[in-house]
Parts: C-alpha cells; sequence; structure tokens
C-alpha cells in the first residue's frame, strides 16, 4: 500500500529474501530489480518469479553497494525501493547457516557464505573487552561482560565451532527465565558483527535515494532498535531542510 505498485512503475527490492515482497510488486504489474546477498535466497527467489519474465531482474549484490551495480542503475531512477532488515526465514530455518540455536549447526552466520569471516573465528578470536562491546552495542544484552567473560575461558578449553556450543553456554551462564532464549541478543549481536548490518544500512540510506525519482517511496521494515534509530536519524536529517521550506 505505501509503495503503489502499479503498471509502468520500477522498484528497487534490496533484500530480495524469498521473494514474497517482489512477488506482490510484480503481480500488481510493475517491474523489480532485486538485490540479496544470499546466492541461496537469490536462486530460490528467481525460479519463484521466472513467470514474470523480464519484469523481474535478480542480482547478487548489499544493497548498501547498489549504485555501483549496473543492472540498478540500467533501470534507475525508481519509483520506489524497500528494505526487509535482518534475516530470512529460510536462513534461519536452515541449521548448516548457523543464524539460529534452535537447531544445531555451524558456528557462521554469513548472508554470503562465500565472503568475510564466520562468527566462530569472532567468537574465538576476539578478546573480552571486544566481545563485551559488541553483545552491549548491538544485542543490547545487559550481562555483556559475564557472558564474554565466560566465552574467554570456556574457548581455552574447548574453541566454538557449534551455534548449540554456544548457545548451551550462554544459558548455563545466564539461566533460563521465559520464552526468550537468554543467547537470542548475543547471537543477534554477532549475526550483526559478521555482516556489518549496521554499516551497510547507513550506507544504504545515503546511497539509495538518489536513485529515486521525486515523490519516490522509500520504505524500510525494521526489526530492533538500532536498526529503527538508524532509520529515523537519517530520514529526519535527510528531510529537515524540505520540511523548513
Amino acid at each position: 500500500d505505501l509503495l503503489q505498485p502499479a503498471p509502468g512503475r520500477v522498484f528497487l527490492d534490496g533484500t530480495l529474501g524469498g521473494g514474497g515482497h517482489a512477488e506482490s510488486l510484480l503481480a500488481a504489474g510493475a517491474k523489480v530489480v532485486g538485490l540479496d546477498r544470499d546466492r541461496e535466497s537469490l536462486a530460490h527467489a528467481s525460479e519463484r518469479l521466472a513467470s514474470f519474465g523480464e519484469r523481474f531482474v535478480p542480482v547478487q549484490a548489499n544493497f548498501a553497494d547498489a549504485p555501483g551495480v549496473p543492472a540498478v542503475l540500467a533501470a534507475a531512477p525508481y519509483d520506489g525501493a524497500l528494505l526487509d532488515l535482518g534475516v530470512s526465514s529460510h536462513q534461519l530455518d536452515t541449521p548448516a547457516r548457523g543464524f539460529s540455536f534452535r537447531n544445531d549447526g555451524p558456528l557462521d552466520m554469513r548472508m554470503d557464505p562465500s565472503a568475510g569471516e564466520p562468527a566462530a573465528l569472532l567468537v574465538n578470536s576476539a578478546d573480552e573487552s571486544e566481545l563485551t562491546r559488541l553483545f552491549r552495542e548491538f544485542g543490547e544484552e545487559p550481562q555483556a561482560r559475564r557472558v564474554a567473560r565466560a566465552i574467554v575461558a570456556e574457548r581455552e578449553r574447548l574453541p566454538f565451532t557449534r551455534t548449540g556450543q554456544l548457545a548451551a553456554l550462554i544459558e548455563k551462564v545466564l539461566g533460563r527465565r521465559g520464552r526468550v532464549h537468554p543467547a537470542t541478543r548475543v547471537f543477534q549481536a554477532l549475526r550483526i558483527a559478521v555482516n556489518d548490518e549496521l554499516g551497510s544500512l547507513r550506507r544504504a540510506l545515503v546511497a539509495i535515494p538518489p536513485l529515486l525519482k521525486a515523490g519516490a517511496r522509500f520504505v524500510i521494515i525494521t526489526f530492533h532498535s538500532l536498526e529503527d534509530r538508524a532509520v529515523k536519524t537519517i530520514f529526519r536529517a535527510g528531510s529537515e531542510r524540505w520540511l523548513d521550506r
């Protein structure tokens, strides 16, 4: 409803994921350039949306790098752009990707498994102060130092390689109260750090608006206060001079 798709309109879906949002835009007659860092997600969405033909253009890329992607530039300017932040359900439901502790898997968490370093390397190499900062800043974990100290002590005995191994230690340190697993905030922090999610978001908030037409819509779905704060701050800063006029 916010993006107002229609025949002849062109949209940039920066977080293609399973292709649900793109499918809705395409079904309304629009053209969509869909970006995703995850090759698996891109392949799945491309198969799902193949019936839309040339109106759907899939590209493996980080949405923060959109202005440097030839396929993105070829379709510009856009009538709207969409970012659905965080991880997709497919990534969470695939133990081999290491995003979740619901099922044991390798401690990876990379949205693009072919780039960057896995979470295991960060957990096993960062010092206590760095881990504390990450858990506090990206996970808003009130017991960040306790968890970091326990990780540093435990990895001397046995390096962390599995999601279940890390989740079990955190539960041992913090205890279990309520429905939310005590490792949730720490896993969020590691995922954000491994994929530079907040850095990518801030870059995208500056990089994408110049690709849009005057009067276009830029819609962002956020899931936690860190993302929400970054979006609101930059949207406010970008609109103040126009509102003042």
